[in-house]
């Protein structure tokens, strides 16, 4: 497996990680690959964990080259001065903009009793809509949207889990989405995935000092899902 790299220099890499890969080896998840694991293969040198992604989640991943950098960028994350947005697509159609402020457990930590829930935060705004001819559920038609979130805490799914508590759950999410929904995407245009790609991370280099701004570009699958919506466009919106 080689990942695409999006940035690279003696201190960080950045890779668009493909959905479906486990950032690391977790007691929880089975599988074979591992984005760490398939990095430090592809570079032939140790490669530090910063954040991390959900596995069916696709985007941004970044990843220190040595154990300073990966040190302070990972306090400029828990200090939440790393801006994130992730685009996504929800059943129904949310506020034209808005925010989430509700606390989340660590579903592992709480199962042992060991953590209460935390603050998290979560910001959208609503990029573009559309009501499809389609029963289904028991409504006539069906409303999707596509979203740019900006989680502002970094809560373990805590997006996914925001739009599921404000009854727009993430399109593909079958934890905390909605099966028939799931299940239409995939009859109708393919989608065997989450919905939800982490497109943007910007954050001060932790070595230089300097601003960085990274990016993701959607692959194929979701050019081929935004024109189908006729979404296309949506993207540019200032």
């Amino acid at each position: 497996m080689r990942l695409t790299l999006l940035y690279c220099d003696d201190d960080l890499v950045a890779v668009d990680k493909p959905p479906g890969l486990l950032v690391h080896r977790s007691r929880i998840a089975d599988a074979d690959a591992f984005a760490l694991q398939a990095l430090r293969d592809q570079l032939g040198r140790r490669v530090h964990t910063v954040h991390r992604l959900d596995r069916p989640t696709s985007g941004v991943l970044v990843l220190g080259l040595t154990a300073e950098a990966a040190r302070r960028l990972s306090a400029q994350f828990q200090a939440q001065r790393v801006v994130k947005r992730y685009l996504a697509v929800v059943r129904g159609w949310p506020p034209a903009e808005g925010a989430i402020d509700r606390s989340l457990d660590d579903p592992e930590a709480s199962a042992a009793g060991q953590r209460a829930p935390r603050a998290a935060l979560t910001r959208y705004r609503r990029l573009a809509t559309v009501e499809l001819p389609v029963a289904v559920t028991r409504y006539p038609t069906s409303r999707y949207a596509l979203m740019q979130v900006q989680p502002c805490s970094g809560r373990r799914h805590q997006i996914r889990r925001h739009f599921l508590h404000i009854r727009h759950p993430i399109i593909g999410d079958t934890s905390h989405g909605e099966g028939r929904h799931n299940r239409f995407f995939r009859e109708r245009y393919g989608l065997h995935r989450l919905l939800l790609h982490a497109w943007q991370l910007s954050f001060t280099h932790p070595m230089s000092g300097l601003p960085l701004d990274l990016e993701a570009p959607l692959d194929t699958q979701w050019d081929r899902l935004l024109a189908e919506l006729d979404w296309t466009g949506a993207l540019a919106t200032p």
